[in-house]
C-alpha cells in the first residue's frame, strides 16, 4: 500500500470530500449494476462477456471505495486504535471478499471444465452452487472465531462491578 498511500495525508476539506465520493460511488454503482444484471438475465441477454464486464466495473468500484477507507483509517489510526477498527474491517470485508472471489474461481474452474457434472440430473451450475455453499459454511466458522476477537464484549462491560462479583454471578 505504500506505493499508493502517501507518507503523510493532509486531511483538508477537499481530501475529505474526495474520500467521501470515492466511498459513496460504490453505493450507487452496485445497485445500478445489480438492476442491469437482473434485467439482462430476465430478458435472456446475458452473455459471459457482459458478466465479466460487470465484474470488472464492480471490482474497480470496490477497490476505489476500500482505498478511500484505508486512507481515512491511516489518518485516524491513533484515535481509532482502542476500537480495533482494522480487525472489525477485516472480519467483515474478509467474508465479502472470500465469498466473491471463490465464486469467481468456481466460475473459472467451470469454464475450464475442471468442475463438471457426471450425472444427467445434476448440472454444473448446481455443483458450483453446492461447492460455494460448503465453502461459505466452513469460512463462517473461521470468521466467527475472528469476529469474537474483533467484536469483544469487554468494552461494554460495566466497570462498576468487580471481577470477583462477576465470576460469582456466573456460578
Amino acid at each position: 500500500m505504500t506505493l499508493f498511500l502517501p507518507r503523510t495525508v493532509r486531511l483538508n476539506h477537499h481530501t475529505l470530500k474526495l474520500l467521501k465520493y470515492w466511498t459513496w460511488q460504490f453505493v450507487v454503482i452496485r445497485p445500478v449494476c445489480s438492476i442491469w444484471m437482473i434485467t439482462l438475465q430476465l430478458l435472456g441477454v446475458y452473455p459471459s462477456w457482459v458478466s465479466w464486464t460487470f465484474t470488472i466495473i464492480l471490482n474497480i468500484s470496490v477497490t476505489l471505495a476500500l482505498y478511500s477507507l484505508i486512507v481515512f483509517y491511516h489518518v485516524f489510526a491513533k484515535e481509532l486504535a482502542p476500537h480495533k477498527p482494522l480487525a472489525k474491517f477485516l472480519s467483515i470485508k474478509g467474508i465479502v471478499f472470500f465469498c466473491f472471489w471463490q465464486g469467481v474461481v468456481l466460475d473459472i474452474l467451470a469454464a475450464l471444465k475442471i468442475i463438471r457434472s457426471h450425472h444427467i440430473w445434476l448440472d454444473v451450475e448446481h455443483i458450483e452452487e453446492a461447492l460455494q455453499n460448503i465453502l461459505v459454511c466452513v469460512e463462517m466458522v473461521l470468521f466467527s472465531v475472528f469476529q469474537k476477537y474483533a467484536y469483544s464484549v469487554e468494552p461494554y462491560r460495566d466497570d462498576g462491578i468487580p471481577n470477583k462479583t462477576r465470576e460469582k454471578k456466573k456460578e
